[in-house]
């Protein structure tokens, strides 16, 4: 008796019943929890969205709040600078104001021809330190009288103003940066009332000559 050996060409065996396709192995096709994948991206997509936005909107608050802290900084530090100067100038006025009387002195001894020798270099080394520390003088004869940095002790009329105008200079006036600590004390002289001023009678006079040279 013979022994069969089977060989490449033989079948597999089928279960009766069963068709041959049902015996070839099926291709791999996606299966329906893979196809919906890709829509599940969605949502998380919308939600880093959402939270990119948010980052956004913080970020724009706190750019704004350091803004907003920066421009106090720089009123804090501008109004800082401001009183200091204030106080400084303050404290200069209250010393300066005590050595007014003094500097009127050196004035007079220079106008009368006084201010000579040692005396000469203590009172130019006092101007020296007061301008330093700021102090300036003001108050010219001539100079249209203002009440805000003048104060009249003397008035009169002239004929050869146009304006309330200073004409002698009794006391200068002293100032601190904008601040003034003494204004200068003047005697003023108005144009007489009624009177013509010495410009307008020069104007007329202007004109009436050149009236007189056309006519012929």
């Amino acid at each position: 008796m013979t022994e069969e050996t089977p060989g490449f060409d033989e079948k597999p065996d089928v279960p009766s019943g069963a068709s041959s396709d049902d015996a070839e192995p099926k291709a791999a096709t996606p299966s329906d929890e893979e196809a919906a994948a890709p829509a599940g991206d969605v949502p998380q997509t919308a939600a880093l969205t959402a939270q990119l936005d948010q980052v956004r909107t913080a970020l724009n608050e706190r750019t704004a709040d350091l803004q907003r802290l920066q421009a106090e900084y720089q009123n804090y530090r501008r109004r800082v600078e401001r009183d200091r100067v204030m106080v400084k100038e303050v404290a200069a006025a209250g010393l300066l104001t005590e050595l007014l009387p003094v500097l009127d002195d050196v004035g007079r001894a220079r106008e009368h021809g006084e201010l000579v020798g040692g005396f000469k270099s203590v009172a130019e080394s006092l101007e020296t330190v007061v301008a330093k520390l700021g102090l300036q003088q003001f108050g010219k004869e001539g100079e249209p009288f203002d009440p805000t940095i003048h104060e009249a002790l003397m008035h009169s009329y002239a004929p050869d103003v146009t304006e309330t105008t200073c004409v002698a200079i009794l006391q200068p006036g002293y100032r601190i940066g904008e601040r003034t600590i003494r204004p200068a004390r003047v005697a003023v002289a108005e144009p007489q009332p009624g009177a013509t001023p010495a410009a307008a009678k020069e104007e007329k006079a202007d004109d009436e000559e050149s009236g007189g040279t056309e006519e012929v």
